[in-house]
């Protein structure tokens, strides 16, 4: 028998209520991390969360690494080179003395 198909039968050998218990989580966190690189208007992100399945693995490091990373843009470098405009100085040096 093709070593693919004897997995594939293995998983079948599962108790149901652990399938149940597999295909909730492995949805919860596919939509989750769907939904937040949808938001984030991340096309990549959302096709190859789409069409890969590791369980979830992929979708939690998504969700809370990666989503989370902010890759430079021309914007973002523009604004990075932009001072900071300190305003009320003398005030903010006053409440400190105080």
């Amino acid at each position: 028998m093709n070593p693919f198909l004897q997995d594939f039968v293995a998983l079948t050998e599962l108790p149901k209520w652990l399938l149940a218990i597999i295909i909730t989580w492995v949805l919860f966190w596919k939509g989750l991390a769907l939904w937040k690189a949808a938001r984030r208007n991340s096309p990549t992100w959302f096709v190859v969360l789409l069409v890969i399945n590791t369980v979830g693995i992929l979708e939690i490091l998504y969700f809370f690494l990666f989503s989370e990373m902010k890759f430079n843009s021309k914007e973002n470098k523009k604004q990075a080179k932009k001072k900071p405009i300190r305003k009320n100085l003398s005030k903010q040096k006053a409440f400190i003395d105080n």
